[in-house]
């Protein structure tokens, strides 16, 4: 049995079941490691709204009630149950500082990490930086801030996203994400051929893993 599996992972940046799925998969692959399985992850972009201007003015909670059509309490509830669960993931999510934008650079940046090989490292600090921490993560000077926060070259990735350089990465994921009929991220890719929607239980991640490493 060849227990090497590829995970291909389309998310969003703006996405909080996207960083909570993150965590329940790392805690599967984790197990999946200690059977003497090995996974490779690559992360793909999807943009939940992309008609998002870059420095949107109000709240999270306005940016739900318009985009959603739901009544403020409604929202504020919503927001408060999500946050218990990122917390039960480790996870300290602020709506209220959280800075709601367009996410098409912060995908370009994970390409631009994707080209120094390392891209799990960018996506972990743009999901912190956002949901944790009430970074901005769409306008290019603070995107160049965080890659250099992992110590990749800031003036090389605001020159990327200034060029717009890995924008047709960006394009391409997305095309892929509809050839594969992904209508809502996290969506998983295990192996190129299971596919596992939404921030499961490391359970059911797990038994997909080794599904995919049985079946090679």
């Amino acid at each position: 049995m060849n227990n090497f599996v590829k995970v291909d992972i389309w998310s969003d940046i703006a996405c909080p079941w996207c960083f909570v799925g993150k965590r329940r998969f790392e805690t599967a692959a984790a197990e999946f490691a200690e059977s003497g399985g090995a996974v490779e992850v690559e992360f793909h972009s999807f943009e939940l709204s992309p008609d998002t201007p870059v420095d949107f003015a109000g709240t999270e909670v306005d940016f739900l009630v318009a985009h959603k059509g739901m009544p403020p309490a409604q929202v504020e509830q919503m927001l408060g149950q999500m946050t218990e669960l990122a917390a039960t993931e480790g996870l300290a999510y602020d709506f209220a500082a959280l800075q709601h934008t367009n996410t098409v650079k912060a995908h370009e940046l994970l390409h631009f990490a994707k080209s120094k090989d390392r891209q799990l490292d960018m996506s972990e600090r743009l999901f912190a930086a956002y949901f944790e921490e009430g970074r901005h993560v769409g306008r290019i000077a603070d995107l160049a801030d965080l890659a250099a926060e992992i110590g990749l070259d800031r003036d090389e990735a605001h020159a990327a996203l200034t060029a717009g350089t890995y924008l047709p990465a960006v394009t391409a994921d997305k095309e892929q994400a509809i050839a594969y009929g992904i209508s809502g991220v996290p969506f998983f890719v295990v192996d190129g051929r299971f596919g596992v929607s939404g921030a499961q239980d490391p359970s059911a991640i797990l038994q997909v893993l080794q599904k995919a490493a049985a079946e090679r």
